[in-house]
């Protein structure tokens, strides 16, 4: 195996970005000056780079682009804002925090993410600061919710299913916590901490990581994180009650480009087994292999899917050994039955009571149709006032943008449902299985890389294709559909049975085939579709998958055994 190539940074070869990690002094730019600039509603542009590991992407109104450009005013920029919540748990007493700083700075609007957080959209330059600090007076921070480093690890939820879950959630957080950026730039921007002059990286180095980095946690046979959409995936084995260790998946990746082969989505590979007293050797000996082997040069090829299928698995695991100082033992035993969440309440062993509630695109703002912000607050209020430290009851982001309302008393389980009500809150009873199954990516009109839409759309795609599956007497099965804006992949559309990605507005590539599991990806079935046309495809496989599926075969299955799309198990098949 050839040696460690050098992370000293190169401007002849590498990107520009990478120069201005190097040249940042370790995350803090020039973001300081930036924010006291009232000349401009942005940043400069170095900084829309730097600010991305601070938590925040710099984004405008893509709605008001032209009418403001016909005014000559430059676009009404804005800030998203994203926390990092290891396993997505807050109390109610930190909800009713974060939905504050919603209402003051981000139109009373909070979104969930399909990486088990929280993101508040819409906050001006003005506000960006007292946002953040806002964001930390709940004790939750957003460093390192975005950028090329380690973001929001994911886990189950619902802990309290046994003593394995809660073991594994426990993991969440403490791979969260060790791979976090060493750098004080966070607190001393945003918290106005103590300056310091300079600081070490000793996981990341000056240049960090090539591109972003995902981890995520399972615990069989529940696959409610898409395991296989992530950097690393630890999936729990269990030794009883107590956690045996975990099979370590590396390789996962929903990012591509359209018309470039080159790029793919890619399911992880199972490489191998650690105890749980090598589990954060390992998951940091992963991320500096990436750091080190990882595509500095071509950033659309720098996730770590394209480190190993360059190095090969087998190369892979050689070079992962190096680092290690000893060799991954051999996979345990796992199998996998379902993913996604499962809706309505939930009683522990405990006697506490979890209601997973049914939010559309993970979007928590009151409509005409249902108030879901201010009855979401309501509970909030409900739940810190029944108890003296505001312990009684917490708010959970599920990986599948949903939201549970966790460890709930008998005593409140009929207030919360009578606020749930008058507000029109879903608990997932008269939704179909296949909209409870459905994501949606932000797109339009804040996303600089939305090219049609998504969330804003989806509903109403939906409501025609339930009216096919209706027909052909179906409806009651489940079958995976996600949408996004862009080839990006951030609903993680590819492992879709029916995926959906924007080509230009109005218009989708449609994919399909990934398995309802979550352990293979789609494949491109027809491109650049408007929606008469996506509706006219989906017709006769409706009515075939009607006629001629097996029992308990699911939609993604049944398109590969009757050839529609062949089955991806590389990246080389998602092209062919």
């Amino acid at each position: 195996m050839s040696k460690v190539k050098p992370t000293i940074y190169d401007p002849k070869k590498h990107t520009a970005v990478e120069g201005i990690k190097v040249n940042s002094n370790y995350l803090r730019g020039t973001l300081q000056q930036s924010l006291q600039s009232e000349i401009t509603g942005a940043i400069a542009d170095d900084d829309q780079m730097i600010i991305k590991f601070h938590g925040s992407y710099q984004q405008d109104d893509r709605d008001l682009r032209a009418e403001r450009r016909k005014q000559k005013l430059e676009p009404l920029y804005s800030f998203m804002i994203r926390a990092r919540l290891p396993g997505g748990v807050a109390s109610a007493a930190q909800y009713k925090v974060l939905a504050k700083v919603a209402q003051d700075y981000g139109h009373s609007s909070l979104r969930l993410t399909t990486r088990q957080t929280y993101q508040w959209h819409g906050v001006v330059k003005r506000d960006l600061k007292k946002t953040i600090a806002g964001i930390n007076k709940a004790l939750v921070d957003s460093i390192a919710a975005c950028g090329d480093v380690n973001r929001n690890v994911m886990a189950n939820p619902l802990f309290e299913q046994s003593k394995l879950h809660t073991e594994v959630y426990a993991w969440s957080k403490k791979i969260s916590e060790h791979l976090l950026p060493n750098t004080n730039a966070y607190h001393e921007i945003w918290l106005d901490g103590e300056k310091v002059e300079s600081t070490e990286e000793p996981i990341y180095g000056k240049t960090y990581l090539p591109r972003k980095f995902k981890i995520a946690i399972a615990v069989p046979p529940n696959n409610d994180v898409d395991i296989y959409a992530n950097d690393i995936g630890l999936i729990a084995i269990p030794d009883g009650e107590k956690l045996k260790g975990f099979n370590i998946l590396v390789g996962g990746g929903m990012g591509s480009s359209h018309n470039d082969p080159e790029t793919y989505p890619r399911v992880a590979s199972v490489i191998g087994f650690c105890k749980p007293d090598e589990a954060l050797k390992v998951v940091e000996s992963i991320l500096k292999v990436q750091r080190d082997y990882g595509n500095r040069e071509v950033r659309k090829l720098a996730r770590l899917k394209y480190t190993i299928d360059g190095l090969t698995v087998e190369g892979f695991k050689e070079v992962l050994a190096d680092y290690l100082g000893w060799s991954l033992a051999p996979a345990q035993p796992f199998s996998f039955e379902h993913n996604g969440d499962r809706y309505g309440w939930i009683k522990s062993d405990d006697g506490k009571w979890h209601l997973t509630l049914y939010i559309h695109s993970g979007r928590i703002k009151d409509t005409e149709q249902s108030q879901v912000f201010t009855g979401l607050l309501k509970v909030a209020d409900l739940l810190v006032g029944e108890s003296d430290g505001g312990q009684n009851g917490e708010f959970r982001c599920s990986p599948n943008q949903n939201l549970i309302i966790s460890n709930v008393s008998e005593d409140n389980k009929a207030a919360i449902e009578k606020i749930l009500k008058q507000h029109n809150i879903s608990i997932g009873q008269t939704e179909t299985p296949t909209r409870l199954n459905s994501l949606a990516c932000v797109a339009f009109p804040t996303c600089a890389l939305a090219m049609a839409e998504a969330e804003r759309y989806l509903p109403t795609l939906l409501d025609k294709i339930e009216e096919q599956l209706e027909r052909h007497g179906i409806a009651d099965v489940p079958i995976n559909i996600r949408m996004t804006g862009c080839p990006n992949g951030c609903a993680r559309p590819y492992l879709a049975e029916i995926g959906f990605v924007g080509k230009a507005p109005g218009k989708y590539n449609l994919y399909l085939g990934a398995s309802h599991t979550g352990d293979r990806v789609n494949k491109l079935y027809r491109e650049n579709i408007n929606e008469a046309e996506i509706l006219k495809e989906l017709e006769p496989l409706f009515a075939s998958f009607a006629e001629l599926r097996k029992p308990t075969e699911s939609f993604g299955d049944f398109v590969i055994r009757q050839g529609y799309v062949s089955a991806v198990h590389n990246g080389s098949d998602f092209h062919a």
